[in-house]
């Protein structure tokens, strides 16, 4: 499969598949967890290997992540500006106090699709989709969510879903 029509599998059938994707990745909580995070690593290392994001960047345009301290810091640094400052003018506070964006896309999305504080850009960013890290059926609900918004998680959810089907 390639990366045009990894993308318009996601734009035609991530809403539709959006409550079977939930159920398979629910059901995986009760399987041995190191198979099912080597699939996924496999699986995330062969979706980046095909989906170029710049192509993309529909997580920088509708995803806020979670700004911590230190990313605030480090980031308010990188611009050359107070932490006051940055939070001020880009981050607001949810009901739990977490920090995120003020709106959407991500002010520092450039009109190339490429982040203008790559070097410093939040952990959260850094990280994502987490379909790469340990405890991958642990995450049922970002995972989950993130098909709607990546066309690589769900890519790696269809195809977890296949092999699943093919056993």
């Amino acid at each position: 499969m390639d990366m045009q029509a990894i993308l318009n599998d996601w734009k035609q059938n991530a809403h539709r598949h959006e409550d079977r994707n939930f159920a398979f990745l629910h059901r995986l909580k009760i399987r041995d967890e190191r198979p099912v995070d080597r699939a996924a690593r496999q699986l995330h290392e062969e979706a980046f290997s095909i989906i170029d994001c710049t192509q993309c960047a529909n997580c920088c345009k509708t995803v806020s992540p979670l700004f911590r301290k230190d990313d605030v810091r480090r980031i308010a640094n990188h611009l050359g500006m107070t932490a006051d400052d940055f939070r001020a003018q880009y981050l607001q506070a949810d009901e739990e106090g977490d920090l995120h964006l003020k709106r959407l896309p991500c002010p520092f999305l450039g009109g190339d699709n490429r982040c203008k504080i790559y070097e410093a850009r939040p952990r959260d960013c850094a990280e994502y989709p987490h379909t790469q890290k340990k405890g991958f059926s642990s995450r049922t609900y970002l995972h989950a969510g993130n098909t709607l918004s990546c066309p690589a998680v769900f890519y790696i959810v269809q195809q977890m879903r296949a092999r699943h089907r093919g056993r």
